[in-house]
């Protein structure tokens, strides 16, 4: 008993002293917020229906640019078009700076292409981006990859008969073997018993990041890192994909040709052992690990998600799959494979997928960005390294570019003349030198990805258009998802 009451005790000294320690300083130039509480921040001023409804509710007070405190820590908000363009591609140097996730620090550390900062993440991001591109253009291109998973998913769907399923995991997987394509320079058949493993445990981490208990964790984690919870779940989890990693790595330089560099572990390698003599080198094991991770967590997830969305929102939307089908019909027909190539020729279709990102709008908050440096803005001081968040979907739904923001309507990016019109608003793949590094191989799947499927099938779903609920699974700072849902792929 005595030692219990002693345990309690010394947590609750602890606890006063970090309160202390951790009590909100006055930061007299940053831009204006409500005012916080020591310790627990504006906590108590956040809607329990979600962090994003939060946050622009306190946008109608405080206007685009306003602080919160989430816990301890000032965080700067930036809302609509114009204040995020102003921020990410205006003064994108001082906007360029990676801000934590708390459940993935102690993995990651700062190392990988997505944590880190400063001279490592240019060198890593000059290097992803010229490999990414050498990889497009090689003896089978990143188009032909995307239209073979196609392809096999399509073969796949229709041993379905036409039976309700869940696509998540057919999503997730075709995504993933692009990547696996990347970066192993092989794909894995749906039902390979590690390929199943590796996927489970990036549904387990994002499950977990997603969770109530992480969320709290995400605002008090300098306290609560002392303590177990979903956060140690995850590191161990990461160790155990890192560790799959690892010994694919072992294989690839165990086979290495210098004259013939297969895929982006190879060409990765090729640096370590060129720049083995420079002890501050960038191309180590550890960065090699974690920036393949690092493209597994920014190349799976977003691009799925939106698949799942696209083709709930084609089940709640008919007549709009019947014009796609259309335009399928009519561009490319039923014995050739979709190319990228049509995309230009199918501006409704392309209207359609744009639309599908804007009103997915899957990551409302973008990944959290510091101010590498003191920084001046809208006549404010934002002081170096204080957490931004550029609130994407403030633009994605932002009523001066797009009639009807709420609604999901394709034309919004189409012209008086049925072309496809560009927007500024459109970010779901943020802006400045932290855009997603991605975004061009994500496009691609998703044209080609969404083409096949409808050229090959109908869909149906389990219930009436006018009972599919669209209202999202949201998730706090990580992202939004559709809800669960059966479909029917039924061969046309």
């Amino acid at each position: 008993m005595e030692l219990s009451i002693l345990l309690l005790l010394t947590v609750f000294t602890g606890f006063l002293l970090l309160l202390a320690r951790d009590h909100p300083k006055t930061h007299s130039h940053l831009p204006p917020g409500p005012r916080p509480l020591p310790f627990l921040g504006n906590l108590l001023q956040m809607d329990r229906r979600g962090l994003l409804k939060s946050i622009l509710r306190l946008r109608e007070k405080y206007g685009d640019v306003f602080t919160v405190y989430l816990g301890p820590r000032p965080v700067v908000m930036l809302c609509g078009t114009e204040a995020i363009r102003e921020a990410l591609v205006d003064q994108a140097d001082a906007f360029s700076g990676r801000g934590k996730i708390a459940a993935l620090d102690k993995a990651f550390q700062g190392y990988g292409i997505v944590f880190a900062n400063g001279e490592r993440w240019k060198t890593l991001r000059r290097f992803s981006l010229a490999t990414m591109r050498d990889l497009g253009m090689g003896k089978r291109s990143l188009e032909e990859r995307i239209q073979e998973e196609a392809q096999c998913l399509v073969e796949e769907l229709q041993k379905s008969q036409g039976a309700l399923l869940d696509p998540t995991f057919f999503f997730h997987a075709i995504t993933a073997n692009i990547i696996c394509s990347i970066v192993f320079g092989e794909r894995f058949a749906y039902k390979d018993p590690k390929f199943l493993r590796l996927l489970d445990n990036f549904y387990q981490i994002l499950a977990l990041i997603s969770s109530f208990s992480n969320q709290v964790f995400e605002l008090f984690s300098n306290v609560l890192k002392h303590f177990p919870g979903t956060h140690q779940q995850i590191y161990k989890i990461i160790l155990e994909v890192n560790t799959f990693i690892a010994h694919s790595v072992e294989k690839h330089q165990a086979t290495l040709d210098p004259n013939t560099p297969r895929d982006f572990i190879d060409t990765f390698l090729l640096c370590m052992d060129k720049e083995k003599s420079n002890k501050d080198t960038e191309f180590h094991q550890r960065n090699l690990i974690l920036t393949v991770l690092s493209l597994f967590f920014a190349g799976t997830e977003t691009t799925s998600t939106s698949l799942r969305y696209g083709f709930l929102l084609m089940l709640k939307y008919p007549h709009i799959t019947e014009k796609v089908h259309k335009e399928i019909h009519q561009v490319i027909g039923s014995h050739r494979a979709p190319v990228l190539d049509d995309r230009v020729k199918m501006p409704y279709t392309d209207a359609v997928i744009h639309e599908i990102q804007r009103f997915g709008d899957i990551v409302p908050f973008g990944l959290p960005h510091v101010v590498t440096k003191d920084t001046n803005f809208r006549g404010y001081i934002i002081p170096k390294d204080t957490e931004v968040f550029p609130i994407l979907s403030s633009a994605l739904h932002d009523p001066h570019y797009f009639e009807k923001p709420d609604d999901f309507n394709p034309d919004h990016f189409l012209d008086a003349k049925g072309a496809l019109k560009k927007t500024d608003a459109f970010m779901p793949f943020s802006l400045g030198k932290r855009i997603c590094l991605g975004e061009g191989i994500a496009r691609t799947e998703l044209f080609i990805f969404f083409t096949t499927i409808l050229q090959n099938f109908s869909v149906a779903g389990s219930v009436a258009p006018d009972e599919i609920d669209l209202t999202p699974w949201e998730s706090g700072v990580v992202g939004k998802a559709p809800r669960t849902y059966q479909i029917r792929f039924l061969p046309r």
